[in-house]
């Protein structure tokens, strides 16, 4: 798991087999042997259960079955049996921080106090004030707005949800809930399936108590930062490897967002602990949203990110950890259009500086889908009605009805800018397969569930294929180059110029290889100067780049010069 390239598919989004506008599993069947030829060896497949979909499938009504709109259990049986004729592995995403409203379990433990389900999730009576007035148990906000705290009429009593008000959270203290996940693990292992992604793992222990957030970390859109990593996550997770995963040759991921300490997450991640493979940290990606408000681009430093990268490479490697290297994935705005450059000019060339800036890092590789083929953010001609998100509608309400206290109809303007780099749906919308309508990702005659990217006559699969100066072919041969050479995989990590606001340079070393990597993260050219105490050793040889280049070794002369053209990425060994 360590050497793996992991392909995560949204599935909603990824292919069309039938022509009701929605991907599906027979779809992904078709595009197997295009994700085999790219390199990959394990698909990370976002969830396809059964679920009334107030959050794009992230609310499971049931783990057992799978959702009518991506087929059958019999298409899943194909769908493994293709997998494995291939040699490609599943993960499947496990969501067991909460689940639908509608999942039995709930409808059980709401239907009364006295049910033997009322313990499965977490109920509290409400606050009475001086007044008599009814309140929730604490202060704590919903990540998405709101109170975390949704009130039962049925029961007299507040169930608690960190999410949507259709997603109530799992009671992990109960030892029946926790049985309950190791038995539907058990029972997608057994089916063949070889692990897990573990949607926002480090929350399913909730602080003791439940105490209310101190005021200065509540407010909208600003998540409870007691919750996260929570006091018995280790032991729940210890347990759940112990009861299952220890026994099925399994690869486990776990999601753990709020958290920008790589002390806290080694914790999951480390051989002794017994816990996980490695956890998805979103440091490197928070790093252009507000402290106050994640949905409000900022201005970001490349010295700030390197410091990130190299905060995170060297504690990992230092202390038996293992890092997951991503930009991309269902929940970001894309890679290309945040830390790269969309425009017709240099779209192609950063889209592969950014490949490079992830292939050279320590740790297991994910490539979102589409990632491969330089798809970019939503355009700008596109209104808030074309946007499907939960999240983003829900936000987009918020700052309607603040802004409508004052003006009938405000300018939304500032927003529907914010949106278009930071809004899940970006990543979201369907893959661009070819140049015929729909992108080829659905029938002629459908109604897509949600608007193909304009791009897509020029931007698509099809086209890129048989090009070799593609973004997909880049990729390929970038996935093939880190398998070859485990320096990239298994190497230390050091950082060389980390002031530096343009070039991003690091040295790997592992046994007697060393690897220099310089990418330029600016669309002029620069002429990069290593530091006189650099120690570049003698006899380095340009391996891979995204341009076509003449000086192919870099010789030991201090201080080495390296002429650099826009998002042009180097690396020798």
């Amino acid at each position: 798991w360590k050497e793996v390239n992991v392909y995560q598919i949204y599935p909603m989004s990824f292919k069309d087999s039938n022509g009701d506008g929605i991907g599906d599993i027979q779809g992904i069947i078709s595009k197997l042997d295009y994700l085999k030829e790219l390199g990959i060896d394990v698909i990370w497949l976002s969830p396809i259960y059964r679920s009334p979909n107030f959050d794009m499938g992230y609310d499971i009504s049931d783990y057992c079955s799978l959702d009518p709109r991506y087929g059958s259990i019999d298409d899943m049986h194909q769908l493994l049996k293709a997998m494995k004729e291939r040699g490609i592995k599943l993960l499947m995403d496990l969501v067991v921080n909460h689940t639908s409203h509608l999942h039995p379990w709930f409808l059980q433990s709401s239907s009364s106090k006295l049910s033997p389900k009322r313990d499965w999730y977490i109920w509290r009576p409400p606050r009475i004030d001086e007044s008599g007035n009814r309140h929730p148990p604490n202060n704590w906000d919903a990540i998405w707005g709101g109170s975390a705290w949704e009130w039962d009429e049925n029961t007299q009593e507040y169930y608690l949800h960190l999410y949507l008000k259709e997603q109530p959270d799992l009671n992990w203290e109960n030892i029946e809930v926790r049985r309950a996940v190791h038995e539907l693990m058990r029972w997608w292992l057994d089916k063949g399936v070889s692990g897990f992604r573990m949607d926002v793992i480090n929350l399913i222990s909730k602080p003791e108590g439940l105490p209310d957030e101190p005021l200065e970390n509540a407010g909208f859109t600003v998540f409870p930062v007691s919750i996260p990593n929570g006091p018995r996550v280790h032991e729940f997770l210890r347990e759940m490897n112990e009861e299952v995963i220890s026994k099925y040759d399994a690869m486990t991921v776990g999601e753990t967002p709020w958290t920008h300490d790589p002390a806290i997450l080694a914790r999951y991640v480390k051989p002794s602990s017994k816990e996980l493979n490695m956890v998805f940290t979103f440091h490197h990606v928070d790093i252009d949203g507000g402290v106050e408000n994640s949905w409000k681009p900022i201005p970001w430093k490349l010295s700030s990110y390197k410091q990130i990268i190299n905060k995170w490479q060297t504690y990992m490697h230092e202390h038996e950890g293992w890092n997951s290297i991503f930009i991309e994935n269902h929940d970001q705005g894309r890679s290309l259009s945040r830390f790269g450059n969309d425009s017709a000019e240099y779209r192609s060339i950063s889209a592969k500086m950014l490949a490079v800036g992830q292939i050279c890092q320590g740790g297991t590789i994910y490539v979102y889908q589409g990632e491969e083929l330089g798809m970019a953010n939503v355009p700008p001609s596109w209104g808030i009605e074309e946007y499907k998100d939960v999240a983003t509608q829900s936000y987009w309400k918020a700052i309607l009805e603040k802004r409508r206290e004052n003006s009938e109809n405000p300018d939304m303007s500032d927003i529907l800018k914010d949106l278009r780099k930071k809004a899940r749906d970006n990543a979201r919308t369907p893959v661009q397969w070819d140049d015929s309508p729909h992108a080829g990702f659905t029938s002629e005659n459908a109604t897509p569930w949600m608007r193909v990217n304009d791009d897509y006559t020029q931007w698509n699969a099809t086209q890129q294929m048989n090009d070799p100066n593609s973004v997909r072919f880049f990729w390929k041969r970038a996935l093939a180059f880190r398998k070859a050479h485990p320096v990239l995989i298994h190497g230390s990590f050091r950082l060389i110029s980390p002031s530096d606001e343009r070039v991003f340079a690091i040295e790997r070393q592992h046994g007697d290889v060393t690897a220099i990597i310089v990418i330029n993260f600016s669309g002029i050219n620069v002429n990069f100067s290593f530091p006189q105490d650099s120690k570049i050793p003698k006899g380095l040889k340009l391996q891979l780049s995204n341009y076509e280049n003449t000086d192919e070794t870099l010789e030991n002369i201090s201080p080495t010069l390296v002429n650099l053209r826009p998002y042009e990425a180097r690396v020798y060994l």
